[in-house]
């Protein structure tokens, strides 16, 4: 599938100047941030050649893309919940906390979002039995799109930058923690990971709300 800018155009033919697309990288880790990219466009044309879903390209293929990303829409930032932080508030309201320090570090208004999937963890959910109050930062109206990292280039754009910015925080992470293999795995559960926690026990940076295979007493 290849991206377009055709969700993007309905936005701004909608009458929403600034649209971002957002999209995570390492939710389903365990271990280390989860970490949401937003890029932001507005009226365009065109986009990097080559771009589309993180996960379709390459590692060098990825960082080879973000030079051209720098110049592609208005603005762009990656955020990130540590795994404490996960483990505190859970993943979904972790992603939306991501979600905001990227917002909240882009230095125009979004008007509008489109999100990658069918679940809108961006918009804070409303006040209920069980909270003191509602959450008080409101989200830009969120647009969901199945498949949206491969359709969208704004989306595909924020899951470049998220992948690369959280696979070099678990490459670095790798260097204190070299025993869980995270140069290659980046925190996810792959075989060698699994093997290592049932060896060594979780390290800081583990998700350790998460049903993790401790090691054995």
């Amino acid at each position: 599938m290849t991206v377009s800018l055709l969700h993007e155009a309905a936005l701004w033919d909608a009458g929403f100047d600034a649209v971002a697309g957002i999209d995570e990288a390492g939710r389903g880790a365990l271990a280390g941030t989860v970490s949401v990219g937003v890029s932001v466009v507005t009226r365009c044309d065109s986009w990097p050649d080559g771009l589309t879903d993180s996960k379709l390209l390459s590692a060098a293929r990825r960082e080879a893309m973000l030079e051209p990303l720098a110049s592609f829409g208005v603005a762009r930032a990656v955020g990130h919940a540590s795994s404490a932080e996960i483990d505190e508030v859970g993943i979904v309201a972790a992603l939306r906390l991501a979600a905001r320090r990227a917002l909240d570090a882009i230095p125009v208004a979004v008007d509008a979002v489109l999100l990658d999937g069918t679940h809108d963890w961006l918009t804070p959910p409303p006040a209920d039995l069980f909270s003191d109050h509602a959450d008080e930062w409101e989200a830009p109206p969120v647009t969901m799109i199945v498949k949206g990292d491969r359709a969208c280039a704004s989306i595909a754009a924020a899951s470049v930058l998220a992948k690369v910015e959280r696979d070099a925080l678990m490459a670095a992470a790798h260097e204190d923690h070299p025993e869980y293999g995270w140069d290659s795995n980046k925190g996810y559960g792959a075989a060698s990971h699994l093997e290592a926690l049932r060896t060594h026990g979780p390290s800081p940076l583990h998700r350790v709300s998460w049903k993790l295979p401790f090691r054995a007493s």
